[in-house]
């Protein structure tokens, strides 16, 4: 590693598994004091982070709490990179209000009361990068049964775009990062689920998720947290307002 981020304090959410513990693990070698956080805070164990947190990220008063605490003891942020995220599967047809609601609460909104909250310490500071997890399934491409997902992640690449437009002169910089599919806990879940409500065996609905992918495989929660290191670090600090795919090809 090269200490790109050395001195560098950054807050994460969804630290305790898949992508945002790869991005978390991926911090710390690179010399940044990483406050993780989680709503599950087990699952933050082993982690060698400065502070690792429960937090809802649903939860104003959760964030606000959170952002004392960090004041006090960190000051203002150089970096946030917001992970939360939930994958609705179905159509417009399969999508309830209350399944709409909740992916744009913890997918958008979720990233809003970050901004929101932490912001202004970067801005006092004149300077932060600001990392949303987007996907490569937004309004870069469509795919099947994943309407509200979709729909949420292209939105993320919208909010992304805004703040960056917004702060570009105050030095902040933010942008998006766009995964393919992603070996992790969450998409084994999926897997699990779709295999049960298909009838179909696990191994045949991975074998979908990884035929999505013209490289022919999944990709690894390392080579997206490798991509936020760079994007979050001075190194890109002529890069702002973008949607940086690591998708295997997927969009081409």
């Amino acid at each position: 590693m090269t200490s790109r981020l050395q001195g560098k304090v950054a807050l994460i959410t969804a630290a305790g598994q898949g992508i945002g513990r790869a991005i978390a693990e991926a911090f710390i070698a690179e010399g940044a004091g990483v406050i993780a956080t989680d709503l599950a805070e087990d699952k933050l164990a082993g982690l060698d982070a400065k502070k690792r947190s429960k937090l809802d990220v649903r939860s104003e008063r959760d964030i606000d709490a959170l952002a004392r605490d960090i004041a006090g003891a960190f000051g203002a942020l150089d970096i946030l990179v917001n992970c939360a995220g939930y994958v609705h599967h179905g159509t417009v047809l399969d999508c309830t209000e209350r399944d709409w609601d909740f992916s744009f609460d913890l997918n958008v909104k979720s990233m809003h009361r970050m901004i929101r909250t932490f912001l202004p310490g970067m801005l006092e500071k004149k300077r932060g990068s600001i990392v949303n997890i987007s996907s490569a399934v937004s309004s870069i491409r469509g795919v099947p049964n994943r309407y509200a997902y979709g729909t949420t992640k292209a939105a993320v690449i919208g909010l992304t775009k805004a703040v960056a437009a917004d702060f570009i002169k105050q030095g902040i910089r933010c942008n998006a990062i766009c995964p393919g599919t992603i070996e992790s806990p969450s998409l084994d879940e999926r897997v699990a689920t779709l295999a049960k409500a298909t009838g179909r065996s696990l191994d045949a609905v991975r074998q979908d998720f990884v035929a999505r992918q013209p490289m022919g495989r999944l990709g690894t929660p390392t080579e997206v947290a490798a991509l936020a290191v760079f994007v979050a670090s001075d190194e890109a600090s002529y890069i702002t307002g973008q949607a940086h795919l690591v998708d295997g090809g997927m969009a081409v």
